[in-house]
C-alpha cells in the first residue's frame, strides 16, 4: 500500500531545508556556493587589479602631489609678505573628458595636501562652507548662542586667488583588436579674483591603452 505525503510532512521538509546554514568558508562550503574574491587592501598610489584607461587613484595622487610642489614654488602664492587667501574647490574645475569622475576627489586632496605643506604661507578659504558659517554667524549676532572663543569678524574672508581648471581627454579605438587608448590632460590654474590674471598654471597628462575599458563610478 502506498502512502501519499501529507501537507504537514511536506511543510516540515521544506522548513528543515530552509533552516540549514550555508557555510561559505573556503574548503568547507555546504552547497558549493562561490564565496567570490576576498577583500584585499590595495595601495592607492599603485595600480590595482582593476584598471582601465581613465583617471584612477594613482593618477590622482601623482597629479595632486606634483601640483602641490609646483604651487609652493610660485612666489605670489607661497612667498608673499602677507599670506594670500586661496580657494581650492571643484566649483570652477570642469570635467570635459569622456571619463566619469568625481572632481572633488582631485580638488579635496590638493587642498588638504597644500594646506598641510604650506605651513601658514597661504590661508585657505572654505568657500564650500560659506552657508554653514553664515548660519552660525547669524545665531551669534541674534544672541541665540554666545560669541564663542574666536574673535568676531566683520565678514567672511574673501579670496585672493581661486583654483580653476579643466579635465580633457582624447580617445581612440582599434576596431580590429578592440584596444582602447585615452590621452588624459588635466589643467590646473590659480586665478587672481580681482584682475582675472592667471598667476600660476600646471598641467598633468598621461595616456593609457587597454583591451577592454572598465566602468568608472
Amino acid at each position: 500500500m502506498r502512502f501519499l505525503p501529507t501537507v504537514a510532512a511536506i511543510t516540515a521538509g521544506l522548513s528543515l531545508a530552509a533552516c540549514q546554514t550555508v557555510d561559505n568558508t573556503p574548503g568547507n562550503r555546504t552547497f558549493g556556493n562561490s564565496s567570490g574574491t576576498p577583500t584585499t587592501y590595495v595601495d592607492p598610489g599603485s595600480m590595482g587589479p582593476v584598471r582601465g584607461v581613465g583617471i584612477e587613484s594613482q593618477d590622482i595622487i601623482g597629479m595632486t602631489d606634483q601640483m602641490m610642489r609646483d604651487m609652493l614654488t610660485e612666489p605670489r602664492l607661497a612667498s608673499a609678505a602677507t599670506p594670500p587667501n586661496v580657494i581650492i574647490d571643484s566649483e570652477y574645475f570642469q570635467n570635459d573628458s569622456s571619463s566619469r569622475l568625481n572632481k572633488n576627489v582631485i580638488t579635496d586632496r590638493l587642498r588638504v595636501s597644500l594646506n598641510r605643506a604650506a605651513s601658514g604661507r597661504m590661508q585657505f578659504v572654505g568657500r564650500h562652507y560659506a552657508d554653514m558659517v553664515a548660519k552660525e554667524r547669524e545665531l551669534k549676532r541674534k544672541g541665540v548662542t554666545d560669541k564663542g572663543t574666536v574673535p568676531g569678524a566683520k565678514a567672511q574672508k574673501g579670496g585672493d586667488y581661486r583654483l580653476g581648471g579643466r579635465i580633457n581627454s582624447l580617445d581612440a579605438r582599434d576596431p580590429k583588436s578592440g584596444i582602447v587608448q585615452r590621452y588624459n590632460q588635466i589643467v590646473f590654474e590659480m586665478v587672481d579674483l580681482e584682475s582675472a590674471e592667471i598667476v600660476w598654471s600646471g598641467m598633468y597628462e598621461f595616456a593609457k591603452a587597454a583591451q577592454d575599458d572598465i566602468i568608472y563610478r
